[in-house]
């Protein structure tokens, strides 16, 4: 059975983030650690900790990864934010360990006019020193797929091979698939066929450090470089394709999280759960793509 969640709120406690998957059926889940606009937060107490642990411990669901702040910017050529960029990338890590999260998954960075080949290798620099600077722990840094919208890295492949493998700790990375964002960026994954050919990809490449897929539809078409998620069947991926890889049984054991818009009372998550468990038909793609 396939472990599909979704990002849902921490609202009121970190804890509750259990409740609320449980209400939806989510057998992974996907949270913030912290305020995703902020760089700087409250130090996470050990009191959260233990209820957090326990609480997930008493609850069916599996594994929980979380997303990092969207401010962070590891191939920023402007030292200050690039510094503050490790520094929350290294506290956010320090949180996850504690919480036992299986991923933190994190946007490579954007190396604003400075090149490809230099902003890559500041985002490896950057993941070098936050490894360096946090003890290991259970929580692997994920790099995340991008759409490749302005001057945004890790939107092919390639890329993200690039910074795995160039990782002192090949343990302590991974990857994070959006299926979202592998369209707009240009991969043909609106049928079930081209969903297929980019997992076999994804894995030659990435193998078992494939840690996690974001099951997004796109708002907009393929090679776009825009990253805006729509709810299952509304976009330009479609039901077919998406429900095809949440079935794929290679991706077995791995959180397939929703991050589309959850709507008035969650109805968007739960419409869209029932669409990829198969429980109710899903609505094809966007008028004018049949």
């Amino acid at each position: 059975m396939p472990l599909l969640g979704a990002h849902v709120s921490v609202a009121g406690g970190l804890h509750l983030a259990f409740e609320r998957g449980a209400e939806l059926g989510c057998r992974s889940l996907q949270i913030f650690v912290k305020n995703a606009s902020r760089w700087q937060a409250k130090p996470l107490e050990e009191a959260t900790v233990t209820t957090f642990r326990a609480t997930w411990q008493e609850s069916a669901i599996g594994p929980v990864v979380a997303h990092a702040a969207y401010l962070i910017n590891l191939a920023s050529p402007k030292t200050e934010v690039r510094d503050r960029s490790i520094s929350a990338l290294a506290d956010e890590l320090t949180r996850c360990h504690r919480l036992g999260l299986d991923g933190l998954v994190f946007h490579p960075g954007a190396h604003l006019g400075e090149g490809e080949e230099a902003g890559l290798a500041a985002i490896l620099d950057g993941v070098e020193q936050v490894l360096q600077r946090v003890p290991d722990g259970p929580c692997r840094l994920l790099f995340e797929t991008t759409a490749g919208q302005g001057t945004v890295l890790g939107y092919r492949l390639e890329q993200i091979e690039t910074l795995l493998t160039g990782a002192s700790k090949p343990d302590a990375v991974g990857v994070c698939l959006d299926t979202c964002h592998l369209l707009a960026a240009g991969y043909p994954i609106a049928e079930p066929a081209g969903m297929g050919e980019l997992l076999d990809e994804a894995l030659d490449r990435f193998g078992e450090r494939l840690a996690c897929v974001h099951i997004n539809d796109s708002k907009h078409p393929q090679g776009s470089r825009k990253d805006r998620h729509c709810n299952v069947g509304e976009g330009f991926v479609g039901s077919e394709a998406l429900v095809a890889l949440v079935h794929d049984e290679r991706l077995s054991g791995i959180p397939l999280i929703l991050e589309t818009p959850a709507g008035e009372a969650d109805q968007g998550h739960l419409q869209d759960l029932a669409v990829l468990e198969r429980r109710i038909p899903g609505p094809g793609r966007i008028q004018g793509l049949e």
